[in-house]
């Protein structure tokens, strides 16, 4: 269902935040490719007083505000628990999956990808295997840090790019499953 954009409120439950050039990039997304937000509507509640409150989708919102929409599709959650609600807020914004780089590099445009929100390693530039390792003066200084579990490496890893994107321009890091 449509309803007025002045009828939704951002959960101020969301602990999900986007910033600069990545919320500059959403916009854009949205500007140029309104009609993905048909294909995947905000997911909402609706509170006390008739607002639809949003779980999933409030980067979407904020940026379709910017954009100056006037109606956006949701899907309605109402017959959730609270606790479903809560573990949905988190779920929706974690990233299970890897990118594939050759995959990307042989059969995608990388401007295209980037137009499209994408960061795009510049892999010509960025050092990588026997480049990283060692202490050569003119290598780029590196930071080596070892998990207990493949699990808590990749629940780190989103927030280690989140606060490179955020902190530290031009910064990268790559992941191996043991030793290179």
């Amino acid at each position: 269902m449509k309803v007025k954009i002045s009828e939704i409120k951002a959960n101020s439950k969301n602990p999900r935040i986007i910033k600069d050039d990545k919320f500059k990039k959403l916009v854009q997304s949205i500007r140029e490719f309104p009609e993905m937000l048909e294909k995947r509507p905000l997911v909402c509640f609706t509170d006390i007083d008739g607002k639809y409150v949003v779980l999933g989708g409030n980067m979407r919102l904020k940026a379709s505000q910017e954009v100056g929409l006037k109606e956006l599709p949701i899907v309605l959650a109402d017959d959730w628990t609270q606790e479903q609600r809560d573990e949905f807020l988190i779920k929706d914004n974690v990233g299970f999956g890897e990118w594939d780089w050759d995959q990307l590099a042989n059969e995608w445009d990388a401007d295209k990808l980037d137009e499209w929100g994408l960061d795009v390693p510049n892999f010509d530039t960025e050092p990588i295997g026997d480049d990283l390792i060692g202490d050569e003066k003119n290598k780029p200084a590196t930071l080596k840090i070892t998990f207990k579990s493949p699990e808590q490496l990749q629940k780190a890893e989103i927030d280690i790019q989140e606060l490179l994107d955020r902190k530290y321009e031009g910064a990268y890091f790559s992941v191996s499953a043991g030793e290179l």
